[in-house]
């Protein structure tokens, strides 16, 4: 089987405002709801007290490097 590497970098693709939306509101949701775990559900996930609770605290524009790609 022959491959090809193709070395090209793709422009990212522009994003709705409506998407943009969403994404926020989802990324507030989770992290209410990762706040309001107890303190079992957090040591099942790997995660202390602390570390959801500040989390839960970040901005909804601070989200994850990983969407803005």
């Amino acid at each position: 089987m022959t491959q090809i590497a193709i070395n090209t970098h793709c422009k990212p693709r522009r994003r709705s405002v409506l998407s943009v939306l969403k994404d926020a509101i989802s990324l507030n949701r989770q992290r209410r709801t990762l706040a309001r775990l107890d303190d079992r559900a957090l040591e099942d996930i790997g995660v202390t007290r602390r570390q959801a609770q500040k989390e839960a605290e970040r901005p909804v524009w601070d989200a994850p490097q990983f969407w803005h790609k």
